[in-house]
């Protein structure tokens, strides 16, 4: 009781929106319980559908093979399946610090060849399928995973380029990210699907989905490099005087001294971008290529569901917030060392 009135009535307007919440609470819950189950039809019947008041998850039931494989063959989805976990396993094993060793670099790079093989095929008797026919989860997840892979080094090289006192290399760097961030990433995908063939010598090609991967990591790298600087600019000039003072060089001074510091104080902006950009492959739909949103609004254009668009937005929003919450709890997990190790400890371990 003594928890309940200092957590929740412990004044007259905490009390009030207590007893508000809670009125809310009673007036949507039970609707939204009658709707999302008790009412919904489960099982793939448009007509069923279209005569019940509660949810339609039998357009899910119906669509999820393409919602989640997009084009990829029928008989073959389950390595885009096999592809999906495998990456996410390999995601899972890189957040515990004790595997943050040089042979994790050799693990994503057997466990990548292994997604290529399954996913490209031709080879151990796999049929081959090009990369214009991936789609769903799976599209989703290796733009997001590559774009984030290459985008971090850029953009670290970038904010020490933009904070660099040699004055070419820091006007390139402020001209490079002003001008991407200054652009909306639609644009830049269609440079990359229209402009980009027009740079190239002729009789070579680059596929659509490498196109968008590096207009993504250019997009990326831009917004990553101004939180990086934002945490540099965060340390103190005394830990640049005291890397000095025991003989450590510029990049000895980053890379030991100045860079971990200034990521770990950056970490919920850097995730928070991270978030952003996941969120951000829907945009490949342009220049047709079909992610996790894009095969949904695909199958939402067949008429028998065409009344299910709320189900399938649910549903979307269920799988992103699921990985994104999933980033957020794990940066907050991230940050929690740096609370009992000050800057000093850092230069004295040094």
């Amino acid at each position: 009781m003594k928890w309940l009135r200092e957590s929740f009535f412990s004044s007259w307007m905490s009390s009030a929106a207590t007893l508000l919440i809670l009125f809310l609470l009673w007036k949507s819950i039970p609707p939204f319980i009658d709707w999302a189950f008790l009412d919904a039809v489960w099982r793939p019947d448009a007509k069923a559908c279209r005569a019940t008041e509660g949810a339609c998850w039998g357009f899910i039931a119906d669509k999820h093979r393409f919602i989640l494989f997009g084009t990829y063959p029928y008989d073959e989805h389950w390595r885009p399946a096999v592809s999906s976990a495998l990456l996410v396993l390999l995601w899972v094993f890189s957040g515990f610090r004790r595997f943050w060793r040089s042979w994790l670099a050799l693990v994503w790079l057997a466990g990548l060849t292994i997604i290529g093989i399954l996913m490209w095929g031709g080879l151990l008797g796999l049929p081959y399928v090009e990369n214009e026919r991936w789609g769903g989860l799976i599209l989703t997840l290796l733009l997001s995973t590559f774009g984030v892979a290459i985008a971090f080094p850029l953009s670290i090289l970038l904010a020490l380029a933009r904070r660099s006192s040699m004055p070419v290399i820091q006007w390139l760097a402020v001209s490079y990210i002003e001008l991407i961030r200054g652009v909306p990433l639609i644009s830049l995908l269609f440079m990359a699907s229209v402009l980009l063939p027009l740079f190239l010598p002729e009789g070579v090609t680059i596929d659509k989905l490498l196109r968008a991967q590096i207009a993504m990591i250019l997009f990326a790298a831009a917004y990553l490099a101004e939180v990086v600087r934002g945490g540099l600019q965060a340390i103190d000039r005394e830990q640049y005087d005291a890397a000095a003072a025991i003989g450590l060089g510029y990049w000895g001074q980053m890379g030991f001294i100045i860079l971990p510091q200034a990521l770990r104080i950056a970490v919920p902006p850097l995730v928070n971008t991270i978030v952003a950009f996941f969120k951000d492959t829907s945009l490949v739909l342009i220049i047709g290529l079909f992610d996790l949103l894009s095969t949904i609004k695909v199958s939402l254009n067949e008429p028998a569901w065409s009344g299910s668009g709320v189900e399938a937005y649910v549903f979307a929003s269920l799988l992103y917030f699921t990985f994104c919450f999933a980033m957020s709890a794990y940066s907050r997990r991230l940050e929690r060392p740096a609370v009992d190790r000050t800057p000093a400890k850092a230069v004295d371990a040094a």
